[in-house]
């Protein structure tokens, strides 16, 4: 089935009545509130009700969860990353969006709105108007107030029924009976359950009877002395706002000195965390190595803190993070420990980018890939109080961001810390090479012309070394983006590494504008100065990279790919896969061109297979292309058809038009022609249709498997 939704929490109790509620709702209604005090349980209803419902939705239901965002300006790519729109095109942010939703039939869930409630309605009413097959289930403290709107109003379970103490039982582990404490635990929380979750964790550790005398000796007390912290401005029960409060606030007391301090510190955490990034962020004073990972251990057995994920990560509810938050306001720590954060994610980021060029380079991708909203917040955080070092970060991330899809965010980042930071050298010119390589990925090959010259500029100047000088003319190099000249270094004259990404930034720019000669010298030139092998850095592969695909835009066939075959095995020793799968494409297009449709077929599957690994859309999109170009010229008409049309769904996720090298075009609009021809239009359209309105994945999964099993 399409689309994607969270697991279903073991924990879900009753709630028969709502759930018929929101169901009902949603087959009436095109947008769909949930709303409710903090901890009632809005998300578990709405998860429950969205996988109910999928299956009436043809492209399938999909989840957004946007308490990571911590205002609204990266809403809309969050919920485009929510629904596989890897979109590359430059534009209004909400344009591809649209688009992409303009003619499914599916169903949105936007989960933990009441922080972004204006700016989620806007969206919503754009997004309704566009896409008329869209429902829209959303969940707040509030409605959106859109037009149209059904709210479904959920109050706490009630507290002497047996739901409450079902809940109760299977957070504690424990039988209770409604007559015992438990009983009277339900009544006193009011039936909230975020609330019974944080005292079952007490059960555990002291017993129903002694957490139901706790509760009586706190709650017994006015309101106003029980939990004051927080100055919420909810319109929703307030007064059983102050239950929850309470309950949190007890939760607190009962937690051990380091518990409290280590909870206020990982307030600061937008995202999931392990044990690593933790340890970096919040020692000081009395938490330290030593210390930290007990009172984390402390925070998980009260239920304060999540239990770890199956990769190590943790997180804390939103409405317990808030609670965190507040306290280390209380502290004084706030910008501190804010400032520790952005430290830590920015020596991870530069981490990432170290090692991107060996064998860690898989892990440090899935590494960015994982801490990315807390990335995020780092580079917020640093674009505040150090642009110069949000630029350092952005340049660091920005290159992966691109591979993974995140076109739109990494330029958005990068031209926010180029235009706020004054810093000059590597920082400036990395994040300029990482800019340049997004717009001519997204199709701005003006801009991108621009960029590439402030490139090979700041390279020159950074690499400059009084008495040395790298500055001859490289033929038509400087139609290429200026790279020239772009590199003078300490090293007796030659071209560093920022001189090479200038480099192959402008041979890049010069392969996807149909100049490969201009792409062969600038590489060619610069390589030449530079001197080194492939395998030395990171910047000369990719340099090499765009020498052997200008080699085969001129046509000397045999030469790229031997070229490209020894590099291939140059990456298999360093266990790189960005640029090996890149190879692949080549060596694919290379054997089309050469009359060899099988050997194309091989390379263009081993190409799917690593871009399929690093989450890449655009690249199956461009794999599948040359894959169903393949199989078109070897005769097999029908499973060209079938990957094409797979492919043409990937590249809808892109947000944008097929695109490629303007050989591979050619190629494929000929022999999807010949195709056609040859098993009849008819055929060709049913077998192309079905799969681009069938589940990408499986087509994918068609794609690389064995003929036979088609």
């Amino acid at each position: 089935m399409r689309g994607h939704l969270p697991d279903e929490n073991p924990g879900f109790v009753g709630r028969r009545t709502e759930l018929e509620r929101v169901s009902a709702a949603l087959a009436e209604h095109r947008l769909v509130t949930v709303t409710g005090v903090g901890g009632v349980g809005k998300t578990r209803l709405a998860l429950r009700a969205a996988h109910r419902a999928a299956e009436l939705y043809p492209d399938g239901a999909w989840w957004t969860d946007l308490t990571p965002l911590d205002g609204d300006r990266l809403l809309v790519a969050l919920v485009a990353d929510s629904v596989d729109l890897s979109d590359h095109t430059p534009g209004m942010a909400a344009t591809g969006l649209c688009r992409r939703l303009a003619e499914e039939r599916l169903l949105l869930v936007l989960d933990s709105c009441e922080h972004l409630a204006e700016p989620c309605a806007r969206l919503v009413t754009e997004l309704l108007a566009a896409a008329p097959g869209l429902t829209v289930l959303a969940t707040g403290r509030r409605p959106l107030g859109v037009a149209g709107e059904r709210v479904v109003a959920l109050d706490p379970l009630p507290p002497a029924g047996g739901d409450a103490l079902e809940l109760l039982r299977r957070a504690a582990g424990e039988e209770f009976t409604a007559a015992g404490p438990a009983g009277e635990i339900c009544v006193r929380l009011e039936g909230i359950p975020l609330a019974l979750e944080l005292a079952a964790a007490q059960i555990r550790l002291q017993g129903a009877e002694a957490v139901r005398d706790q509760l009586g000796t706190r709650f017994d007390t006015p309101p106003s002395a029980r939990f004051d912290l927080l100055a919420h401005t909810e319109r929703v029960w307030p007064s059983r706002h102050q239950t929850l409060r309470a309950a949190i606030g007890w939760s607190h007391e009962l937690s051990a000195p380091l518990e409290r301090l280590l909870w206020a510190r990982l307030s600061v955490f937008r995202g999931p965390f392990d044990l690593a990034s933790a340890t970096a962020v919040c020692i000081g004073g009395p938490l330290n190595r030593a210390t930290l990972p007990g009172a984390l251990d402390g925070l998980v057995r009260a239920s304060v803190v999540r239990p770890p994920d199956a990769g190590g990560r943790l997180r804390m509810l939103d409405t317990i993070r808030a609670y965190g938050a507040t306290w280390l306001d209380r502290t004084g720590e706030t910008g501190t420990v804010a400032d520790r954060h952005a430290a830590h994610f920015r020596g991870l980021a530069r981490r990432g980018e170290t090692e991107w060029h060996g064998a860690r380079q898989l892990r440090w991708y899935r590494t960015v890939d994982a801490h990315h909203t807390d990335l995020r917040t780092a580079f917020d955080r640093l674009l505040r109080t150090d642009p110069d070092a949000a630029l350092d970060l952005i340049g660091s991330v920005a290159f992966a961001w691109s591979c993974r899809g995140r076109l739109r965010e990494a330029r958005d980042g990068l031209e926010q810390a180029l235009l706020l930071s004054g810093a000059r050298g590597r920082s400036r010119a990395r994040a300029l090479w990482a800019l340049g390589v997004t717009l001519v990925l997204q199709g701005e090959f003006g801009p991108a012309q621009e960029v590439s010259e402030r490139c090979a500029r700041e390279a020159r100047y950074t690499e400059y070394t009084e008495g040395t000088e790298y500055a001859e003319d490289a033929g038509d190099a400087g139609n290429a983006g200026d790279a020239d000249g772009a590199g003078r270094t300490a090293d007796h004259g030659r071209p560093g590494d920022l001189t090479l990404d200038a480099a192959a930034l402008a041979g890049l720019l010069a392969l996807t504008t149909g100049r490969p000669m201009a792409a062969h010298v600038v590489v060619g030139h610069v390589l030449d100065a530079a001197q080194g092998g492939a395998a030395d850095s990171a910047a000369r592969l990719r340099c090499h990279l765009v020498g052997v695909f200008a080699l085969t835009g001129l046509g000397r066939l045999g030469e790229a790919r031997d070229r490209a075959l020894a590099l291939r095995d140059l990456c298999e020793e360093l266990d790189e896969h960005w640029a090996r799968t890149a190879l692949e494409y080549q060596l694919a297009l290379t054997g089309l061109l050469e009359g060899d449709p099988a050997s194309a077929a091989g390379h263009a599957r081993a190409m799917l297979a690593g871009t399929r690994g690093l989450g890449a859309s655009l690249g199956v999109a461009l794999g599948l292309d040359v894959l169903a170009t393949a199989l078109a010229a070897a005769g097999d008409g029908a499973r060209a058809a079938d990957v094409s049309g797979t492919g043409e769904a990937y590249w809808r996720s892109t947000g944008g038009p097929r695109r490629g090298l303007p050989g591979l075009r050619a190629l494929h609009e000929k022999y999807t022609d010949t195709a056609r021809a040859t098993i009849g239009e008819p055929a060709y359209e049913e077998i192309f249709v079905r799969a681009l309105t069938g589940l990408p994945q499986d087509g994918l999964d068609r794609a690389l498997g064995d003929p036979r099993q088609t």
